[in-house]
């Protein structure tokens, strides 16, 4: 068995080894950019492994052998799913991994906006502060508070389950019925926007989802709420809309582990972050997007996409099959 690695993850493959058997071959093509793939090793393929990079017919058109192509992580949005089911080879990816850690992260994300952590730590480095009076208003009690869900399937209902706990009453909307218990169901977006003290979306990103967070999004919010994003980045419109927010008010803060560009371009928002201009100052706090990341996390996230192969070519059927 022949398996092509595209990029990210290199040699030596224990992981995929060991879901795959010692005889598999891998060839790692080490590059993100299609353009580099030497299309003679792409006709020996028995299955292809993607990980950042684009995947177009120019790839799909060499996969002369290809049985099937496995994202090594949730998102699709590299990979031309019209030109794969052209093509008749099964797109699969790997939703299963990582749940605990990016939920986890999303509460801690919440929990330090509204308990105002990273605002306390940075104010209290000022020798001239009033040490234990320097209280930061508004403050709400969390079990007075109302928390929004925007996508309550595997992540949002893993957030909802780790927050329950807390006592705050829990709002969800989800286009896709669902069975989710621990929360109220509201009927559209603007009814669970207008509600919550902070709103954390788990959405996949697509052609709806895509920069859904704009302008009407933002005004939409209860005044001063929060908004957490350890989804993707590309649900966001733009830093222009969030910095308007954010300078008047209308976002309490803003703590998100994704960037619409990663690393973050230019931008006079992150030149405040960066600067910690006393305008932002704690409001809002940025991780690098490892909210998926533990040690177990990412030994999941290589020996699942393998076991997804595994699984087909023992004819053992697809899982997590998207096209």
């Amino acid at each position: 068995m022949i398996v092509g690695v595209t990029d990210h993850y290199h040699a030596p493959f224990h992981q995929e080894a060991r879901a795959l058997g010692d005889s598999v071959e891998f060839i790692d093509f080490n590059s993100a950019d299609e353009n580099n793939f030497d299309e003679a090793l792409l006709s020996k393929l028995d299955a292809l492994l993607v990980f950042h990079a684009r995947i177009t017919e120019k790839t799909l058109s060499k996969l002369d052998n290809c049985k099937i192509i496995v994202r090594y992580g949730v998102g699709v949005d590299n990979i031309d799913l019209e030109a794969v089911k052209r093509r008749g080879i099964p797109l699969c990816n790997t939703p299963d991994y990582g749940i605990e850690e990016i939920a986890a992260s999303s509460v801690a994300h919440i929990l330090n906006l509204w308990r105002r952590i990273s605002a306390y730590d940075q104010a209290s480095r000022d020798p001239d502060t009033q040490w234990t009076e320097s209280l930061l208003k508004p403050i709400g009690r969390l079990s007075e508070g109302t928390l929004g869900i925007v996508g309550t399937g595997r992540m949002g209902s893993q957030v909802i389950q780790y927050m329950k706990p807390f006592g705050c009453r829990i709002l969800g909307f989800d286009k896709s019925p669902s069975d989710g218990t621990g929360y109220e169901k509201t009927s559209s977006l603007k009814e669970l926007l207008g509600q919550c003290d902070a709103v954390s979306p788990h959405c996949t990103l697509s052609d709806e989802t895509a920069g859904m967070v704009d302008a009407e999004f933002l005004a939409a919010m209860k005044p001063g709420a929060l908004l957490v994003n350890t989804a993707r980045g590309g649900l966001f419109k733009n830093l222009d809309v969030l910095e308007e927010a954010l300078r008047s008010g209308q976002l309490g803060g803003l703590g998100t582990d994704v960037m619409t560009s990663e690393p973050p371009q230019d931008h006079s928002l992150i030149r405040a972050w960066r600067n910690f201009e006393p305008w932002l100052k704690g409001r809002m706090v940025i991780t690098p997007h490892v909210a998926y990341y533990s040690d177990q996390s990412i030994d999941d996230m290589r020996f699942k996409p393998a076991e997804t192969i595994a699984a087909y070519l023992n004819n053992n059927g697809l899982r997590n099959h998207i096209a």
